[in-house]
């Protein structure tokens, strides 16, 4: 008879994913994981064999609620050069841009080197782009091209604020995506 899983998988990673966030990947352990989320390391290693898949399925899963904050944004802002802006400003809040700058990038480093998760984050840069083109233009090829460069110019804002630091976060990147999204018109 199988056992019932006391903790479901969901709330397992999330915290494993934390865990990751303060650690790095290479610094996640079976016993550090286990002490994060109650579970012991046995059960870790029964559910998902290795360090590496336990790795992946915290990073999956992230990418699974960036998924469903990105689905949310799009239907909820308004399919304006604005709207475009907020859904970008609503997928990084104040409070999580200097942990996003900083120890984000290791995430970003072991996302970039698994080819599952690299494909992941393809898949949902591709509705991101999309998500955006659609308030930018009607055309679909400058809609395709306007969403990739604001989603671009997100990125880039975000790096470059977390080097100057000169003003909040959510000043800086709005402020640069305003500029260009004036610059279009």
């Amino acid at each position: 008879m199988a056992r019932h899983k006391t903790v479901p998988d969901e709330q397992v990673l999330d915290t494993i994913f934390e865990t990751i966030m303060e650690t790095g990947p290479g610094g996640l352990t079976f016993a550090r994981a286990a002490k994060a989320c109650g579970l012991s390391p046995a059960t870790l290693v029964q559910r998902h064999g290795n360090r590496e898949a336990l790795v992946q399925a915290a990073l999956l899963r992230a990418w699974d609620r960036l998924d469903a904050e990105t689905e949310a944004a799009d239907a909820e802002e308004a399919e304006t050069p604005g709207g475009a802006i907020d859904l970008l400003m609503r997928l990084m809040p104040p409070e999580t841009a200097e942990r996003n700058a900083t120890d984000g990038l290791l995430l970003l480093r072991e996302d970039i080197r698994d080819p599952v998760l690299r494909a992941r984050g393809a898949a949902w840069a591709h509705r991101l782009a999309g998500a955006l083109g659609r308030r930018l233009s009607k055309d679909r090829a400058e809609a395709e091209k306007l969403g990739w460069q604001m989603a671009s110019l997100w990125q880039g804002a975000h790096t470059w604020w977390a080097f100057t630091r000169k003003e909040s976060a959510d000043r800086a990147i709005r402020r640069a995506l305003e500029e260009w999204v004036d610059g279009l018109r």
